[in-house]
């Protein structure tokens, strides 16, 4: 049996690849999936090769092949197309997988399992000899390259969403770093057993395991150092083992100085140094029996401590009866030197992905780029908003200050109240049918209703939320009773979530206050909007007619004038919205994607295309839409010119007219029909914007909701851990170490790891 440890596999599953990598091209790509039909297939038996888990020096290429085609597909697609990546635990393949939708979370898999590959592959070497010590060298150098490539490279990109109910915590910094410490630790010892074989003198021999022992010592430390969850990971024996090493190799870098300094005729420090290399012998015995670790380590330990012991009582008798040279202290022994001879080895393939790929071409070698993707959809969401706010929105924006402003001076119903004596005027007749042809108040009715129902919704999503915080608040009280637990009690641990919730809870107060006004709005123009969407007879009896009455030639002269100017107003107006259509026009038809493209062909090689690379191009495209926003600019001087020349021609008009009161009747009548219809509007605007905000609420508190379930499973998880930890240090009848409180290891409640901090809120009802 060996006396060195190798990683174990981590166990996957049979994924879906083809139907779920078709839907997600389907509903997402800029292509149709049937064009990436042969990249999709070759990705299914591609992985099915590469997680068969062989002993095999041919694997690794196959591996890393593997993981070459991963970058490409990273490159390409986002990590989360909704494939669900299953992988076990490393030391637990038979229990329930961890399963996530990142695709790089199976590269970090692959590359886990490659350094396992690696390390297998050294474990099967015969060290008995020095052809296979010098074959398992490499093998443990590569393993810790790709633990190296796998914590500095990969792990920075495994991003965690928040309703991920559990991670993968052998994929974890420290964990990773743990193993990596070990392997460089088992190639630097077989450098030691090689220079041994070849009978290299003592001081070398002696520095050579000095290094080996603190190599040993910082893969120790690692694991101590870890949370308790990444502890218990470990099988009982793995920790012992390495702490066996250390304690081992620290004796034999003392006994081989101690004959170095016999051979320099040095009596009293090679005494000295005997009696360090006992102590550490002992210790490596004490440890390696009690952990009842692998019987070759056992041995080897056994082995050294015998001969130590015996050339101790031969130094000693030695020293009393001839010598007589003083022993320093162990203090004052000079240490000795480190000999760092194993170093970490990355994989070519792996600083070289191109070079493994094979004769086929990477996959989705012509899907453009996630990162141009991305910046596709980033300057069109740019556009969309542009034309939306600035252009369009801007526009109705004029529209609707102009239409207030005539309100107030009661135009242009005084006006068509003179102009027309009898009938309705075209304008009332017209918003009169729209108002039917919506079937308005039922409209209005059907859209209270779904008000009510969304702000319930969201309600009860955030109620259950609480929930969450509530139940594992109970159960962490319920923990507290049964024993002792050194971490932040939920009250204090959940404040942050608390807080959020109280502001949640205001928001829908003033939107429910919001709706009331809205409610009380509808109740008190029912009757008018009602009337207005009656028969056409029905409003012309509404509305008195003025026959008979007369005006003044200075009256009609004033009319005439007002007339022009809201002719001209209402032109602007035409002309506003037709350049409207023609930018939205033109953003229908405008296609980015030829410019990405082409400005992506030069980046491609690059190891991440993002979309900022391409800002320069989303800019100097957006800016043809430059000639549209001047042009509203320059409508909205106008406007303001036009209603300043219509609110003077009003002034005289007012002054001018004869005080007929059938006029002012009509003119009232008119009036009132005019302004129900733009109250009509109003309610529905503001129905629209509630809806719309409830819609947006649902999707925050849903986020919410999600990350106080991610927070109350880690919580869970630490739980469960501190109670092993505890059960455990019972068994060993051993004081518990003091445990880091929760809070050290969940990310701060404010940071944005919970993916709800940084979400804005929609306007809120109340600006309705």
């Amino acid at each position: 049996m060996s006396n060195l440890l190798a990683i174990p596999f981590k166990r996957t599953y049979n994924v879906d690849i083809k139907d779920t990598v078709h839907n997600y091209l389907l509903e997402n790509g800029a292509h149709h999936p049937d064009a990436f039909r042969n990249d999709i297939a070759r990705w299914q038996t591609l992985r099915k090769e590469a997680v068969t888990n062989i002993v095999h020096v041919d694997r690794v290429n196959t591996a890393l092949s593997y993981h070459a085609q991963l970058l490409s597909i990273l490159s390409k697609l986002p990590t989360d197309i909704h494939l669900e990546i299953p992988y076990a635990s490393v030391f637990a393949p038979d229990k329930l997988p961890v399963t996530l939708r990142n695709i790089a979370f199976e590269r970090a898999a692959i590359l886990f399992n490659l350094a396992a590959l690696y390390s297998q592959l050294a474990a099967s070497e015969d060290r008995s000899s020095a052809d296979g010590i010098k074959r398992a060298i490499p093998n443990y150098q590569l393993a810790a390259g790709t633990l190296s490539y796998l914590r500095t490279a990969a792990l920075p990109k495994l991003i965690f969403a928040p309703n991920d109910e559990e991670l993968p915590l052998d994929l974890s910094e420290a964990f990773v770093f743990g193993m990596e410490w070990l392997m460089l630790a088992q190639a630097q010892e077989c450098w030691w057993q090689n220079a041994k074989l070849s009978n290299f003198k003592n001081p070398l021999l002696a520095k050579l395991a000095a290094n080996t022992a603190a190599l040993y010592h910082s893969a120790g430390t690692t694991i101590r150092d870890a949370y308790p969850s990444i502890q218990h990971l470990f099988p009982s024996g793995w920790l012992a083992h390495v702490e066996a090493k250390q304690y081992h190799f620290q004796a034999v870098s003392q006994y081989r100085q101690s004959l170095a300094e016999l051979e320099a005729s040095k009596y009293g420090v090679e005494l000295a140094r005997l009696d360090q290399a006992r102590v550490a012998a002992k210790q490596a015995y004490d440890i390696a029996r009690r952990a009842k670790v692998a019987p070759a380590v056992l041995q080897d330990v056994q082995s050294l401590l015998d001969t130590v012991q015996k050339d101790y009582a031969r130094a000693e008798r030695d020293n009393d009866l001839i010598y007589h040279d003083d022993i320093p202290s162990a203090s004052a022994l000079p240490p000795i030197p480190h000999s760092a001879i194993a170093k970490l080895t990355v994989p070519p393939g792996l600083l070289n992905p191109d070079s493994v790929i094979g004769p086929e071409a990477p996959l989705f070698a012509e899907m453009i780029g996630w990162g141009a993707q991305e910046a596709i959809n980033i300057y069109n969401d740019r556009k969309k908003n542009l034309v939306k706010d600035k252009i369009d929105d801007a526009v109705q924006r004029l529209k609707d200050e102009a239409d207030e402003h005539l309100r107030s001076l009661d135009l242009p119903s005084a006006l068509e109240a003179l102009e027309r004596s009898v009938g309705l005027p075209p304008s009332l007749l017209q918003k009169a049918e729209q108002v039917r042809l919506e079937d308005g108040p039922s409209k209005i009715e059907a859209s209270m209703a779904d008000v009510q129902r969304l702000a319930q919704q969201d309600t009860s999503i955030l109620d259950e939320a609480m929930d969450i915080l509530d139940n594992e608040a109970d159960e962490d009280e319920a923990m507290r009773q049964d024993g002792s637990v050194d971490r932040v009690p939920s009250h204090e641990a959940n404040a942050e979530f608390i807080e959020k919730e109280r502001r949640y809870r205001d928001i829908l107060r003033r939107a429910a206050e919001s709706d009331e006004t809205v409610r009380q709005k509808w109740d008190e123009w029912e009757a008018n909007i009602v009337q207005l969407a009656a028969d056409e007879s029905e409003l012309e009896a509404a509305v008195p007619s003025s026959s008979g009455s007369s005006s003044s030639a200075e009256t009609l002269k004033h009319s005439r004038a007002l007339r022009v100017a809201l002719e001209a107003l209402d032109t602007l107006h035409r002309e506003l919205q037709d350049f409207v259509r023609r930018a939205q026009s033109l953003a229908d038809a405008d296609d980015i994607y030829p410019l990405i493209v082409k400005a992506s062909s030069g980046l491609e090689k690059l190891a991440e295309v993002k979309p900022e690379m391409f800002e320069d191009v989303s800019d100097r495209e957006l800016a043809k839409y430059d000639k549209f926003l001047g042009e509203v600019a320059r409508g909205e001087t106008r406007q303001a010119e036009l209603l300043a020349t219509i609110e003077r021609h009003n002034e005289l008009f007012v002054q001018s007219r004869t005080d007929d009161p059938s006029v002012k009747a009509r003119e009232q009548a008119l009036r009132s029909l005019d302004l129900s219809y733009q109250k009509y509007r109003e309610i529905v605007k503001n129905l629209n914007e509630g809806i719309q905000f409830y819609n947006d609420l649902a999707q925050i508190f849903l986020d919410f909701k999600a990350a106080c379930k991610s927070w109350s499973l880690q919580r869970k998880s630490e739980m469960h851990s501190l109670v092993r930890a505890m059960q455990e240090a019972s068994l060993e009848e051993q004081p518990i170490r003091a445990v880091r409180r929760s809070s050290a290891r969940l990310p701060p409640l404010t940071s944005s790891e919970w993916g709800f901090e940084d979400v804005p809120l929609p306007p809120g009802p109340g600006q309705r």
